[in-house]
């Protein structure tokens, strides 16, 4: 269980309480600026102000219609929150602001890994909190330099010790690319074949270690690759790139058949794309008619397609914003997913030449 601790709290806004000869409009003004505190604004929309100084928030509408899954069930019987803080990009002095924010606003999942190199920083802002270990539910990543069996316990040790816990609820293979030990390119044999690397989870799933294993950036081919050995625990979870414009039906519709549960990163386009998903006119459009926001337009159509979406933010109003999912009306969401299956597909993260192999690692 983390320690407990305060939160920080948004920064209040008092009104004058001077008498005046106008005190009629100063009433009014107070009223007005009470609702606006309490982030309740007309038609049951709300308001939130950044404390990072950022200015007043995008409106958003927090309870819209009908709810989406809070969960999924994974194979373990343990239930992933649909929601979760992505923390890939989330700096220095601003993941653990941004962590704290998540837990106070009911996120209950956060997506992390070792190569992001924040892991201490949020493991400090879950002491901060008051919310009990069991009601968190954590990720990391084993990165590709610890692929050989030899070093996947202490790589994995050394995330508890920095988040401040004994346990993972999902330890997932960062990328289908083993480097060797000192991260040079690349370890061809455990690269075509990660079982020996996924027996090693095996054995610390047995020890309490994980709770749950999966992979991420596999496609159909390497993940059939790995199940073709005899898996005790078959990956629970694939998490992937999936967006707008990246919007992987085929794999999706496979890891439904096959019981894989996919996890979509870069729901909102990834860097450089973020702006343009939330300007595509049916995105507009499906907001306005519905009175939430173009990400929130997005993130719900991540869920109802079956996946938990990941947005990253350290922006606090948007932290909060992302969390607040509604069920897109059937004609809409349809209307949305045409859309997205229209243009030629652009995945936005591929890191194959920047690592000098000579192959595509999504090949």
């Amino acid at each position: 269980m983390f320690s407990k601790g305060t939160y920080e709290q948004l920064p209040a806004h008092n009104g004058s309480t001077t008498k005046t000869r106008h005190w009629k409009t100063k009433r009014v003004c107070v009223i007005l600026l009470v609702f606006f505190t309490l982030g309740i604004g007309l038609h049951g929309t709300r308001f939130t102000h950044s404390f990072l100084g950022t200015g007043r928030c995008s409106r958003y509408n927090s309870s819209t219609g009908e709810d989406l899954p809070k969960h999924y069930t994974l194979p373990s019987g343990d239930k992933i929150p649909s929601v979760a803080l992505g923390l890939w990009k989330a700096g220095k002095n601003e993941v653990g602001r941004a962590v704290q924010t998540a837990v106070k606003s009911g996120y209950q999942h956060l997506d992390g890994a070792w190569i992001y190199g924040n892991e201490a920083e949020v493991g400090a802002a879950l002491k901060q909190t008051d919310t009990p270990r069991e009601d968190i539910w954590l990720t990391s990543k084993l990165w590709n330099s610890f692929h050989d069996p030899d070093d996947v316990e202490s790589a994995l040790d050394e995330s508890l010790s920095r988040l401040g816990t004994d346990y993972l609820d999902l330890y997932l293979i960062h990328w289908p690319l083993a480097l060797n030990k000192d991260g040079s390119v690349y370890n061809q044999e455990l690269t075509d074949d990660p079982y020996p690397t996924w027996k090693k989870l095996e054995e610390l799933v047995d020890k309490g270690k994980i709770r749950n294993i999966g992979v991420s950036n596999f496609n159909i081919r390497r993940i059939q690759n790995l199940t073709a050995n005899p898996l005790k625990y078959p990956p629970a979870v694939n998490q992937v790139e999936i967006n707008f414009w990246f919007p992987q039906p085929e794999l999706l519709a496979w890891s439904k058949e096959y019981g894989i549960l996919l996890e979509a990163y870069s729901p909102l386009g990834g860097d450089g794309r973020v702006g343009e998903t939330l300007s595509v006119p049916v995105v507009k459009e499906i907001a306005a008619e519905l009175d939430i926001t173009p990400a929130q337009v997005i993130n719900s159509w991540h869920v109802q397609r079956g996946t938990v979406v990941l947005p990253k933010s350290v922006t606090p109003c948007r932290v909060e914003e992302n969390l607040h999912i509604t069920k897109l009306p059937d004609e809409l969401f349809e209307k949305l997913e045409t859309a997205a299956l229209l243009h030629e597909p652009k995945r936005g993260v591929n890191p194959s030449k920047g690592w000098g192999i000579d192959f595509d690692i999504f090949d």
